[in-house]
């Protein structure tokens, strides 16, 4: 059971926040809201709930009249053009636990959000007060950034305010400027062992659980030859080296270190019987979680390339 309109309210007086409320009827949009509350003196909110097609939420939340584009945000955070897409309504009673029209940065307090990530408008920060539902929409309570601020820092969150409107151009050299925002630490792998226990490979036919879990970080290997080879020598000097410029031969160099370290612990026997069945598991594995770890990987680099040139265009070196 997610966190209640009660609650939240307790809450912020817990934490000596000034707000005002208002009761209204249930408004499912900001020009229904603007009939109850727009004249008490705050500035309207709109919130959007985001999903990317690796399913990584997001909530953005901005003053009524910023543009967002989601195209553009899309391409802000390194997801390409038509990374961001409305989440779908099931997800905000799994996710945000909170029901249709009710969505603001208050919804991320609860546990099942943690991996949301929240992106604020900085033009929050330069009003008197703005107005949010406060997980109701049968209400809305009205604040400053700094009462925000406090809110959020209290379960852990970090407020991240950014100009949404901003249109910086994302290239070789000019990294995505949001890369950061994406959730690195979201469950992306998450649907996969949650599927049937038998799971069926590229020919159509079964592949058992227990046969799955075993080759998930195995490699395709040719039977008792090579994989004589890879157990007669230390798994160490396998491959001297990882690139880590190309995401793809990342991710190819980590599954085939992790083939030989898989079979440098089954005996001679066991790869000599299943040597064929081994291998045919392992390129379906491979095939399942390739494309999601070069993502991952991908985002990773993009993050670590912009922290890199932020860090270069603070540091003002001395003169001589």
């Amino acid at each position: 059971m997610g966190y209640s309109k009660d609650q939240l309210l307790a809450r912020l007086k817990e934490l000596q926040i000034e707000f005002s409320q208002y009761e209204h009827p249930v408004v499912l949009t900001v020009e229904a809201q603007a009939k109850y509350v727009g004249n008490t003196g705050g500035f309207l909110s709109k919130n959007l709930f985001l999903k990317d097609k690796k399913h990584r939420y997001y909530v953005v939340s901005a003053l009524v009249d910023t543009k967002v584009d989601l195209k553009v945000l899309s391409q802000r955070l390194g997801l390409g053009k038509g990374g961001l897409r409305m989440a779908p309504e099931e997800a905000l009673g799994e996710i945000l636990q909170v029901p249709l029209g009710c969505v603001t940065p208050f919804a991320v307090v609860n546990e099942s959000a943690r991996h949301v990530s929240l992106l604020l408008d900085q033009g929050f920060k330069s009003q008197d007060c703005c107005i949010f539902h406060p997980l109701s929409n049968d209400m809305s309570i009205s604040l400053n950034s700094q009462g925000l601020d406090k809110f959020l820092k209290s379960i852990g969150r970090n407020p991240s305010y950014i100009d949404l409107e901003a249109n910086p151009p994302v290239g070789k050299d000019q990294p995505p400027d949001l890369a950061t925002f994406v959730p690195s630490d979201s469950p992306v792998l998450s649907d996969l062992p949650e599927k049937t226990p038998s799971s069926q490979d590229s020919t159509g036919k079964s592949v058992g659980a227990a046969t799955n879990s075993a080759a998930v970080t195995a490699k395709a290997v040719k039977p008792s030859g090579n994989a004589q080879i890879v157990k007669e020598k230390p798994v160490d000097s396998v491959r001297p080296s990882i690139p880590a410029a190309d995401a793809g031969k990342f991710v190819e160099e980590l599954l085939d270190r992790a083939s030989a370290l898989l079979l440098s612990e089954i005996s001679e026997d066991s790869i000599k019987q299943h040597g064929v069945q081994l291998g045919e598991v392992a390129n379906n594995i491979k095939k399942c979680i390739g494309e999601d770890l070069k993502n991952l990987a991908t985002i990773f680099k993009n993050t670590a390339y912009t922290e890199g040139f932020h860090a270069g265009t603070r540091y003002q070196p001395k003169r001589l």
